[in-house]
């Protein structure tokens, strides 16, 4: 059914639908990528693909055929650049679909990983309680199901028994490995001194350092539970995923709030 018509272009309630969905995606999409170096390069390729469709509507030939070549070479720059959003995009669709209402489907892509049910949480707060008192910097990451491979292999392999002594040795202060963030997952110190990415928000707090950010952005990357003890204040911040950041923690709600995110 044709709304609407203007010289060369004809509107019709189809085409109103695929307007009001493009839209709505590229909202989505600007909003996982806000904050960041990213938004920019991508309102700038939105801007030239604009004046593309443009150009191209108005028959102009050879202005539409350069931008054209640059809008091919353009969508592969693009997946480069844009690479972790992408990730994150694709992460926010599949855990936006709820896959209990399908057992089948739950039952093939579910994941499976053993959480705080199955191993003890008491060393970790243990060892936070220890290095809070002491004004120690520490960064520790516990996995929930995201797989973190990328950043245990960034790091030094330990593979051992979580425990407070280890955790209090790998973040002495004068240590070969105090530098970087202590992975654990499913009981086990999976690395130490792991590189984590660092969060590009503008929005958050400057008397956060780097070490905060770094836990900033690994939740923007993944579930992981990360823990950042502040050197300078002792204060004990716990970030989730998404960039959810709960700061100060006291040491006797932190079973609490770590117990309420790894069950959900």
């Amino acid at each position: 059914m044709l709304l609407y018509s203007l010289g060369f272009l004809d509107v019709d309630f189809l085409d109103l639908i695929d307007v009001v969905l493009v839209a709505f995606l590229l909202y989505q999409i600007y909003f996982l990528i806000k904050g960041s170096i990213a938004s920019r390069v991508f309102l700038g390729y939105l801007l030239v693909y604009v004046f593309y469709l443009v150009v191209r509507a108005l028959g102009m030939e050879l202005l539409s055929t350069l931008l054209g070549q640059f809008m091919e070479i353009g969508v592969l720059a693009l997946v480069i650049i844009f690479q972790p959003e992408i990730r994150r995009f694709l992460i926010f669709v599949g855990r936006s679909t709820n896959l209990q209402q399908y057992p089948i489907l739950h039952r093939i892509f579910q994941q499976k990983s053993e959480n705080h049910h199955t191993w003890e949480l008491q060393p970790v707060i243990d060892a936070v309680r220890k290095l809070a008192a002491s004004r120690t910097g520490a960064l520790i990451a516990i996995k929930k199901e995201d797989s973190l491979k990328r950043y245990i292999e960034s790091g030094d392999a330990i593979d051992a028994q979580l425990s407070k002594s280890l955790l209090l040795a790998i973040f002495q202060k004068n240590g070969p490995l105090h530098d970087g963030a202590v992975i654990i997952s499913d009981g086990r110190v999976k690395a130490a001194r792991c590189m984590l990415p660092v969060s590009e928000n503008p929005h958050i707090s400057p008397i956060l350092g780097f070490r905060h950010r770094a836990a900033i952005g690994l939740s923007e990357h993944s579930d992981a539970a990360v823990i950042a003890v502040s050197e300078e204040r002792g204060e004990i911040t716990l970030v989730t995923e998404g960039g959810n950041v709960l700061r100060p923690v006291l040491i006797q709600e932190l079973p609490g709030h770590l117990s309420d995110y790894l069950s959900q």
